[in-house]
């Protein structure tokens, strides 16, 4: 099955754009045998046929319109002019039927054919757009019969009903659609992943691996430097074992990116699952993290460090800690009073952004820990 993205993308609620389409065409028809039927009885003959004319005309104009591709073409505008039209159209029926034929209850110069605005209302705006133009169509219904009767109320819970049903049933075509690009696209970026895994294992990461032993086993300089290899061979391996996938509703995955800083020195334990977030929300957390590693990794060269990351029901909390010597009292102050403003402006400030908070641990000789709260939705508290 070909499958498209994009604005320009095959819309998952096709068949009930065409659905409504065909209902509109065979309704037509039905209108058109009540009016040959009904012709001599009209009280306005001449203008019912006209009233079926344009019903002709505009049956084929949607059917051009709602038959496109893209559902960036199916016009929101073009749907609610459709609601009018159609609603028009029916209240011509108190000048085209007799009085006899009101009293009687025969059928209005649209009959069903109306039936066709909340299939395509419920297909463009979801359930509740559905609703709404049945209770529109439905109150025309009843100026028009110029009563509200047991039928008119029938036929406007019919009406509402079916816009609903559509409505929901397009919307849950769009989400499964929507989870099944994202699916497939995880599938290929996985499969991709690991075909550089493979390459990169076959190459880089044993020569990282050798420079490793042999600069530990000659010892002096050299064993800078296969600390340095050992760094650059964890950071590859994650960089080509995770992913920080990113959905169509622009959130990406906080724990994957978190991982990717990942070192000999640094550790990171995450929840097993994705924890999406909005990418601006993410960038900020991974700048806030960045910046207290290398913090840590300037005030404490040999120092190791974790860092923990909790996704709760409404916020996500991470936690960098570090078993260096800690931060002297009144330390932070002091340098941002000589305007060093890592910690003031580059943590504080991203998390207060975010409407989170921040709050700091240590003491000499005890490390640091740096816990950071940020609600999900990036929103103030």
């Amino acid at each position: 099955m070909r499958q498209r993205f994009g604005p320009t993308a095959v819309e998952p609620a096709a068949p009930l754009w065409w659905g409504g389409i065909g209902l509109r065409v065979v309704t037509w028809l039905f209108a058109l045998g009540a009016v040959v039927v009904h012709d001599r009885d009209y009280a306005r003959p001449a203008l019912a046929w006209v009233v079926l004319g344009c019903m002709a005309v505009w049956t084929v104009l949607t059917g051009l319109v709602y038959s496109r591709e893209a559902l960036r073409w199916r016009w929101r505008w073009f749907v609610v002019l459709d609601v009018v039209v159609v609603c028009g159209l029916m209240l011509t029926s108190p000048l085209i039927l007799s009085p006899e034929q009101l009293a009687n209850v025969d059928p209005l110069i649209t009959t069903v054919w109306v039936a066709g605005v909340p299939v395509v209302a419920g297909t463009r705006f979801g359930g509740y757009g559905g609703m709404a133009a049945g209770l529109v169509v439905g109150a025309a219904t009843a100026v028009a019969r110029q009563a509200f009767t047991l039928d008119v109320a029938r036929d406007g819970v019919l009406l509402v009903a079916t816009g609903l049903l559509i409505g929901m049933s397009a919307t849950t075509a769009r989400k499964s659609a929507a989870a099944l690009a994202e699916a497939w696209r995880k599938e290929a970026a996985t499969a991709e992943r690991e075909r550089l895994a493979r390459s990169i294992h076959d190459n880089v990461l044993q020569v990282l691996a050798r420079v490793r032993r042999r600069g530990a086993e000659v010892g002096g300089e050299a064993a800078e430097l296969a600390e340095l290899a050992g760094e650059q061979e964890i950071a590859l391996r994650a960089l080509v074992t995770t992913e920080p996938s990113t959905t169509g509703a622009g959130e990406t995955d906080l724990r994957a990116a978190l991982q990717l800083l990942a070192s000999s020195k640094v550790q990171v334990a995450a929840p097993a699952d994705d924890v999406l977030l909005p990418a601006r929300v993410t960038a900020e957390l991974v700048a806030v993290v960045r910046e207290a590693l290398s913090n840590t990794a300037k005030h404490a060269p040999g120092a190791k460090a974790w860092v923990l990351l909790e996704n709760l029901a409404d916020e996500v909390v991470v936690t960098v800690r570090d078993d260096g010597p800690g931060i002297p009292e009144g330390r932070l102050a002091e340098a941002e009073a000589q305007g060093q403003l890592g910690v003031a402006r580059s943590m504080k400030g991203r998390v207060l952004e975010l409407g989170g908070s921040i709050s700091l641990e240590t003491a000499p000789e005890r490390g640091t820990e740096w816990e950071v709260r940020v609600p999900k939705a990036g929103r103030k508290r």
